[in-house]
């Protein structure tokens, strides 16, 4: 009996090794393997090890310390029963911002994510974010954190709420500077951040940087599409944008005329200076030739004079002489 009941799982565990042993990890997966509940580990290596710690604060260092586990890479392998596979997707997800992954009803159904400004307006934003799983993080998404997606979408949202609120112009040139050099805070508007969404996605893609140490997941990128102002403000924004484009199209047909009125006045000098270089280059030339005459013979340029005179006489239809009356 003893024979046949060692036989039975003898041939049970065969079974289960053959059957059940073998598992594929496709291309866009990663497999993390437990033996006896314990992750199979690089030896004592941690999060500090990698590059990931760089983005982390001496006080997150300490927070968020993981170690770092074997990665089982695409094909088939091959388990034992005591072990257990994890297959984790490092495919590149898109998620929708305003998305809280416990709360469907949150953010107007996840549709609009809420932020107030640094001028105290309550604005609706609008955009993606972009994510991965990072390979060598593992240990944290898989055994680390319970949902991380979660976190990463909290830990995104206070960010961005937080340079929201605190956003100011990059330019130097808009910033104020009072009589003892120091910066004035300046009033960022709706529409200084709707002309800024470039730098916010930006500066946020690189503030978050550190989510692959903490939780795991790669933020490959923010992609912050619209943003929208408050109702009651709506009009008032419409109206300046009007003003300010009413403005622009102004300052453009000024300098369109301006830029006119200049060409026209340097063709109209061009011609000028034409015209009195060609009055002058004949008087020139008779100098010259006067000036040769002269040099050939005292007699020579009283003769020209005359012939010319002679010229001019005969050109002439009526001629008036002044006569001097000689006195007895």
């Amino acid at each position: 009996m003893i024979s046949s009941l060692l036989l039975g799982l003898f041939i049970y565990f065969v079974i289960r090794c053959i059957f059940f042993g073998f598992y594929t990890v496709d291309q866009n997966q990663r497999a993390v393997k437990t033996i006896f509940g314990r992750a199979q580990r690089k030896g004592a290596q941690t999060t500090h090890d990698s590059p990931l710690a760089d983005f982390l604060s001496e006080e997150e260092k300490k927070r968020y310390n993981f170690p770092a586990v074997e990665i089982i890479g695409p094909g088939l392998h091959f388990k034992f029963p005591w072990e257990r596979v994890y297959k984790v997707s490092i495919a590149t997800m898109t998620e929708n911002m305003a998305h809280d992954p416990e709360s469907r009803t949150a953010n107007h159904n996840g549709t609009l994510l809420e932020a107030v400004t640094r001028d105290q307006l309550n604005t609706g934003l609008t955009g993606q974010i972009r994510y991965r799983v990072s390979e060598h993080n593992l240990y944290a998404y898989v055994f680390g954190i319970k949902n991380p997606v979660v976190h990463v979408m909290g830990y995104y949202v206070s960010i961005l709420r937080e340079k929201i609120a605190n956003f100011h112009k990059s330019s130097n040139a808009d910033k104020g500077v009072d009589s003892t050099g120091m910066a004035v805070a300046e009033t960022v508007s709706i529409n200084d951040l709707r002309k800024n969404l470039r730098d916010i996605n930006d500066l946020m893609t690189q503030e978050c940087q550190s989510s692959a140490a903490r939780y795991g997941i790669i933020l490959e990128a923010s992609l912050i599409t619209g943003i929208e102002p408050p109702h009651e403000v709506e009009s008032a924004l419409a109206a300046i944008n009007t003003a300010h484009n009413n403005v622009s199209s102004e300052i453009s047909l000024a300098k369109a005329s301006a830029d006119q009125t200049i060409v026209q006045s340097k063709r109209a000098v061009e011609i000028e200076t034409l015209k009195a270089q060609a009055e002058v280059e004949p008087l020139r030339a008779l100098a010259n030739q006067l000036k040769q005459l002269k040099s050939s013979g005292p007699m020579v340029l009283m003769h020209f004079v005359r012939n010319v005179k002679l010229q001019t006489f005969g050109k002439a239809q009526r001629i008036i002489m002044n006569i001097q009356e000689k006195r007895s």
